[in-house]
């Protein structure tokens, strides 16, 4: 595909992978120290290039402290979504009050130094379905098999976080690919994003047959996300927002591109 195509899509969209960050606010040791990073920074940032919901997913460096996220939410909650991490212990009241908040989902994450694993999935399955929520993963491929063998029989929309992990080690023989059929079976989502996360490097050209493969195994089940305020670079060499949607467009051109942007409203209603 042309990379020269104006690659603005229409107001209304949706980016569905952001975090927001207050520098004064706790974090768990070993790992990264976050700076301040606002909604409104992003909001003005996405407004200019056509996106105007935002989907805020709990960072793992608060844990189960979703505080930072709830706050943002609350600023216009009708408007954005959140992702939370919780344990098996919340109370039906605090999902509840999440969930007219605008939370739409819970977050297993299996990479991060300071993640979380799926023990409390099964626990949590019945409250999850009950109020409609997904269950969003941040994993590697070669767990792809696991997690589909989790969500059987669960009743649970999986979600996967940054192109399923299916980075550009990931053979196009490789039986990550299998597992993720066998989840896209079930109804799982793919979030298009993290492209620098898969070992590639800016402008993603790398990636381009993985996305192709990605949109026709998972069909319209496709979300974007631009990942910001991007974790793995530093707080004065962040990626333009616009490059990391560019190789959505490269990849599949721009009416499929635009379909991917707006799915956000069918999976975060």
């Amino acid at each position: 595909m042309s990379t020269h195509q104006n690659i603005v899509s229409p107001a209304g969209g949706w980016d569905c992978h952001v975090h927001v960050f207050d520098a004064a606010h706790p974090v768990q040791g070993g790992h990264y120290r976050p700076v301040q990073h606002d909604l409104a920074d992003i909001e003005a940032l996405a407004q200019a290039h056509g996106v105007h919901h935002l989907v805020l997913v709990q960072p793992s460096v608060y844990g189960t402290d979703n505080t930072v996220l709830l706050q943002a939410l609350a600023h216009q909650p009708e408007r954005h979504r959140g992702v939370v991490v919780i344990d098996r212990g919340i109370t039906d009241a605090e999902l509840d009050r999440m969930h007219a908040m605008g939370v739409r989902g819970v977050r297993f994450n299996l990479v991060s130094p300071v993640g979380n694993g799926h023990e409390g999935l099964e626990a949590l399955a019945p409250r999850l379905r009950e109020r409609g929520w997904h269950v969003q993963w941040y994993a590697k491929a070669e767990q792809l098999a696991t997690i589909a063998a989790l969500h059987e029989g669960t009743g649970l929309t999986a979600v996967l976080d940054h192109l399923a992990g299916m980075g550009t080690a990931v053979a196009s023989s490789d039986p990550a690919w299998a597992a993720l059929r066998a989840l896209a079976a079930q109804g799982a989502w793919v979030k298009l994003s993290g492209w620098y996360r898969l070992q590639a490097s800016a402008p993603y050209d790398a990636l381009g047959a993985h996305i192709q493969r990605m949109a026709a195994e998972m069909k319209e089940r496709l979300v974007w996300g631009s990942d910001w305020p991007h974790t793995a670079f530093s707080a004065d060499a962040l990626p333009p927002y616009a490059s990391v949607w560019r190789p959505v467009v490269d990849a599949l051109g721009l009416t499929r591109a635009a379909q991917i942007r707006a799915a956000g409203a069918a999976l975060y209603t």
